[in-house]
């Protein structure tokens, strides 16, 4: 038994709850020489860089080929190794890798006839709650508290909404109009739901005006304030910690697991944003979510994706301990509702624990090549 073809699908899809922008990522089936497959995501986004991740895929193509199917951290390595030159620490190799281990945990979990979930040593907690994700589009501040507060009534548990996104919001610009949009949200939502705000990269905060906004929103009940200086500003995440006790969220444009211990040592991070289609997979994902759950830090799948990072960001957030929640998109698209036969949701709330061999999904494989970017 040995991996036979390694094969990689760039596709595009529209995105409702990105205010239906086309998004793009590149899919992986990897086939060993019984036939058996399994299949894997990279969250490139845009399409330059899924073109590129297709090409680093099929460039590592011949190193997976031959291999077993079973022996995935000797295949992780070897894909790091190779990629010394354009993919230690950081970049599209980490995206390209990504989707080549999501893949060969689905082959290895339906080779053996156990979920990912079991293969990862199974479900450290019996509860996963779940919050709804999206991002804020609409003009008028009292629709999309209401659009939000229909969402949490359905069961889940707060809202994470993204500030600075593409549509007519203007969130994360004016304080006035912020601070507006976090009382009506909240009090629309009602106790006992969380709101966490997640600032986009059209905003750009200084430290000052950081501190100023996260006092404000401590003050409101907000759960937590993700990336108000963006990835990487030690020394202003650091400023923002002293002054303020809101939780600080970033994490999830680090490529490893490397970057992650960098961040959490840093002492400026409480919830670390994870994505497996981009922290190397599946195995980069559990390796740095150890590292939060040793320094006592919560880590977050970054689940705003297809179905196919959907099923992994559910079983990796049932089987880490530094994980507590799991986003959820409150409206589905082709690309989470019609991929795969069933895709993950909620019941009252929580999610529920993922079964069936691999990841626990069969793709549509004529919607994937419906979807095929040109190349």
């Amino acid at each position: 038994m040995k991996i036979a073809k390694v094969e990689a699908f760039p596709v595009s899809y529209r995105e409702p709850t990105d205010h239906n922008r086309f998004r793009s990522v590149c899919l992986v089936k990897i086939t060993d020489s019984d036939g058996a497959f399994g299949w894997g995501e990279g969250c490139a986004y845009f399409p330059e860089a899924t073109r590129a991740a297709q090409k680093l895929i099929e460039g590592f193509a011949p190193l997976v080929v031959g291999e077993s199917p079973l022996h995935i951290e000797r295949i992780w390595l070897k894909l790091k190794e190779h990629s010394w030159w354009y993919g230690t620490g950081a970049g599209i190799a980490s995206i390209a890798i990504s989707a080549i281990d999501i893949a060969l945990w689905d082959l290895k979990g339906k080779r053996l006839n156990a979920s990912v979930l079991d293969l990862l040593g199974g479900p450290v907690r019996d509860r996963l709650p779940a919050i709804a994700s999206l991002h804020g589009t609409k003009a008028d501040i009292g629709a999309m508290a209401d659009e939000i507060a229909g969402h949490t009534q359905t069961g889940l548990h707060g809202a994470k909404v993204g500030f600075g996104k593409a549509g007519d919001a203007r969130l994360g610009f004016d304080e006035a109009r912020d601070l507006e949009f976090v009382d009506a949200v909240m009090a629309a939502m009602g106790p006992g739901k969380d709101l966490m705000v997640d600032l986009g990269v059209r905003n750009v905060w200084d430290v000052p005006t950081a501190i100023r906004r996260a006092k404000a929103f401590e003050e409101r009940g907000v759960a937590w304030l993700e990336e108000p200086l963006g990835h990487d500003d030690p020394k202003g995440y650091a400023a923002l910690r002293a002054a303020t006790g809101i939780r600080i969220a970033y994490g999830e444009r680090e490529w490893n697991a490397d970057g992650v211990k960098r961040i959490v040592d840093s002492g400026t991070v409480d919830v670390v944003g994870l994505d497996p289609g981009r922290v190397e997979g599946i195995t980069g994902f559990r390796k740095a979510a150890e590292i939060c759950a040793l320094s006592r830090r919560q880590a977050n799948a970054h689940n705003f994706s297809t179905a196919i990072v959907g099923a992994a960001s559910q079983a990796l957030s049932f089987a880490c301990k530094a994980c507590a929640l799991l986003e959820l998109q409150p409206v589905y698209g082709p690309a989470q509702k019609d991929l795969v036969d069933r895709p993950i949701w909620h019941t009252n709330g929580d999610v529920h624990l993922p079964d069936g061999p691999g990841l626990g999904i069969v793709i549509d494989e004529d919607m994937v090549l419906s979807a095929l970017m040109d190349t």
